[in-house]
């Protein structure tokens, strides 16, 4: 597999390339995958994206920081990225995922993503962690102009606390399939409003998100 093209878009050439192959290993290929590495770069990412929205935004409060930062690194928008650098081209899959179309999951290519920066970090340290969110998140947080949009969770709970109402209820009515392919099913209920709405995503707390917008669109 060539991957000069992928440390291009990375903005970073590894010294250890077998570090990027791991990265890039999906767990369905063999016990060397990139479980390890995405642990190390969720943290890293979240830290060095951090950073980057110190230095950018000095008259920034932190509360508006915190909501650029998760804009930035939530799961689809990570997707979104690995999307843009072909992340999943170059992914190892095992033989039954590659007929199923895992590689183009967002959360295969949010965790793919992560395990990458982790894989940089540690090759290069913090130099080269940087490196790569800023090929890869510069032009997304020069394009910020103030904190972006609250999510919707939390308009909804500001809606409804500015009409004296009661928060509203998040249950999960499913969450199947395997570890790395999971599915959640979250309905968000307002009782008194006799509101509700159900949303689906690779994670609770996205599904949790969809369902919040559903309602905050019913309410308005």
């Amino acid at each position: 597999m060539d991957l000069a093209p992928l440390e291009r878009a990375l903005g970073y050439a590894f010294r250890d390339r077998a570090l990027l192959r791991q990265a890039l290993t999906h767990r369905s290929a063999g016990v060397s995958h990139n479980e390890r590495l995405e642990f190390l770069g969720d943290a890293a990412l979240g830290y060095l994206v951090a950073g980057r929205l110190f230095e950018s935004f000095p008259e920034a409060r932190e509360e508006e920081l915190t909501l650029m930062r998760a804009d930035l690194v939530r799961k689809d928008a990570l997707a979104a990225v690995a999307r843009e650098i072909a992340l999943g081209e170059h992914l190892l899959l095992g033989s039954g995922e590659r007929r199923s179309g895992v590689r183009d999951r967002a959360s295969v290519l949010a965790d793919a993503l992560e395990a990458v920066v982790g894989a940089a970090t540690l090759d290069g340290g913090t130099e080269a962690g940087t490196a790569v969110v800023d090929a890869l998140f510069g032009a997304r947080i020069a394009t910020f102009d103030g904190a972006p949009e609250k999510d919707a969770k939390t308009r909804l709970q500001e809606t409804l606390q500015a009409r004296g109402l009661t928060l509203p209820e998040y249950l999960v009515e499913s969450d199947a399939g395997k570890p790395h392919a999971r599915r959640y099913v979250v309905r968000c209920r307002v009782r008194e409003l006799d509101a509700e709405a159900t949303g689906a995503a690779s994670s609770r707390r996205e599904a949790e998100q969809a369902a919040a917008r559903c309602v905050l669109e019913r309410l308005s």
